[in-house]
């Protein structure tokens, strides 16, 4: 498993909705030139913003056409609206990751372990000087209150061990799942969705 994660963010290995995200990891890395990774790491998200425009711009992926109108909710990562009954749009602009390429890994890593509530990358928005990812995702109407303990347990059955809070890692894989509360976890006739996650790769312990 931790080669097919390793396989799908170079590139090598397809998940859903994996061919626009890839291709802009792809860009992104292209364009950090050479260095080292620590370098790379520190990246400024500005520049790196700077690239995305210019990446969009190239290849005319502004996305244009949402309804402002049919907006639901906002929090500190993300604008979200509905599309229409069965998917909404979220515009996110990355604030909870040090560099855009790692939030794109994010939505790899969601759609590999949850292809239910996949997400797919539209293209761009920018409002005023902040460029956003535009994602589809289908929409979860949750039927009922989500019970914490279930998604501690089937995390629990997956690899991932309660670190604190709504935390989650995975040691044999090296990865983090954050946030996992009743907002980003809900429950549809007995049955858990993963709607927003916040995933790391991170070197092992």
């Amino acid at each position: 498993m931790k080669d097919d994660i390793q396989d799908i963010l170079s590139g090598k290995s397809k998940v859903k909705h994996h061919h626009l995200i890839q291709t802009t990891c792809s860009y992104l890395k292209r364009s950090q030139g050479s260095g080292s990774m620590a370098e790379k790491q520190q990246q400024n998200k500005e520049q790196e913003a700077k690239k995305l425009i210019l990446f969009a711009d190239q290849n005319n992926l502004w996305v244009e056409n949402i309804n402002l109108d049919n907006y639901v909710s906002q929090g500190a990562e993300q604008k979200v609206f509905l599309k229409d009954g069965a998917t909404v749009l979220k515009l996110n602009d990355s604030i909870y990751y040090t560099s855009w390429v790692d939030y794109f890994h994010n939505l790899l890593l969601n759609n590999l372990f949850f292809p239910d509530t996949a997400y797919n990358l539209l293209g761009f928005y920018k409002d005023q000087d902040v460029v956003y990812a535009v994602v589809e995702q289908p929409f979860v109407k949750a039927t009922e209150k989500t019970d914490l303990s279930k998604v501690k347990i089937f995390m629990e059955n997956n690899g991932f061990l309660n670190t604190k809070n709504h935390d989650y890692y995975n040691e044999e894989l090296c990865v983090i799942l954050e946030d996992l509360h009743d907002e980003n976890v809900l429950t549809q006739n007995g049955m858990l969705y993963f709607i927003d996650t916040v995933f790391y790769i991170v070197s092992p312990q």
